[in-house]
């Protein structure tokens, strides 16, 4: 009885034009990204560690390995703070895999698919949520940068264009995440699926160290993957220095991510 009058109520909202069927979509994103915060709220712990792990990243960086690494004008902790940045959101677009392969292996996809709601809020709603949570975790790294050094070098507009940059990079990666999310069987392996994508793109890259220090195979991949453009952007708009080709280079990257993989996520999803 529950399906039928589900159909019927989906048909209603087909039948009133497109709209219509936009402000249902986004009314039904925002339901689906309010119980992802929720759950947050919830569960205090994940987001609690899910902080703690970039600190220790900072607080090691900045003083157990830092005074290892020296770069040419500018002091280490300057050099850092922007690739933890980005470090620290892309590790946290794996929570969208992790959120929703245990929103599958639970019957809770099928559930909403059940429902007269638009397809789309499912992946939008949680992909959404996951960059509330971002903003929440580099915030705090904000805080602790200061903390330990770190002073912006050009002015605070161009801070926050920087933090902008990196979370539309998270974003953009959280469908990707939304992909292996809906192809892993539970949640443990979601995280398992999502860290060897993760981790050559994260360390391979200018986030920690310079480019110029690593072998010549390993430098070419480093130079031009899509973690060191957004690094290299965002470092130039807190620190100073060219600015324009890495801006619109990171946003190619980010768009470019969403277009391809997007789609791929709404496909995976409807066969779930």
């Amino acid at each position: 009885m529950t399906t039928i009058a589900g159909e019927r109520v989906g048909a209603a909202r087909v039948a009133r034009g497109p709209l219509r069927r936009f402000r249902w979509g986004v009314s039904d994103t925002l339901t689906v990204v309010q119980r992802n915060l929720l759950a947050y709220l919830r569960i205090p712990e994940a987001l609690f560690f899910s902080s703690v792990q970039p600190i220790m990243f900072v607080l090691l960086f900045r003083y157990v390995f830092g005074g290892a690494i020296h770069v040419p004008g500018v002091s280490y902790v300057n050099y850092l703070i922007p690739g933890i940045f980005v470090q620290t959101v892309a590790f946290g677009a794996v929570s969208t895999s992790i959120g929703l392969a245990e929103d599958l292996q639970k019957g809770l996809i099928e559930r909403f698919r059940a429902l007269p709601m638009a397809r789309s809020a499912v992946l939008t709603g949680r992909t959404v949520a996951d960059l509330a949570r971002n903003v929440v975790v580099v915030l705090i790294i904000t805080a602790v940068g200061y903390a330990v050094g770190f002073r912006i070098q050009t002015n605070v507009a161009a801070f926050v264009a920087g933090l902008l940059l990196l979370l539309l990079f998270a974003y953009a990666l959280s469908w990707g995440f939304a992909v292996i999310g809906l192809s892993a069987p539970n949640s443990e392996t979601a995280q398992v699926m999502s860290f060897p994508v993760l981790f050559p793109l994260t360390f391979a890259s200018s986030a920690f160290v310079p480019v110029a220090s690593m072998p010549s195979w390993l430098r070419g991949f480093a130079e031009h993957q899509p973690v060191s453009v957004v690094v290299d952007a965002a470092r130039a708009l807190m620190l100073g220095g060219p600015t324009a080709s890495y801006v619109w280079q990171s946003v190619a990257w980010s768009v470019g991510i969403v277009v391809v993989l997007a789609p791929l996520a709404v496909r995976r999803y409807r066969r779930a």
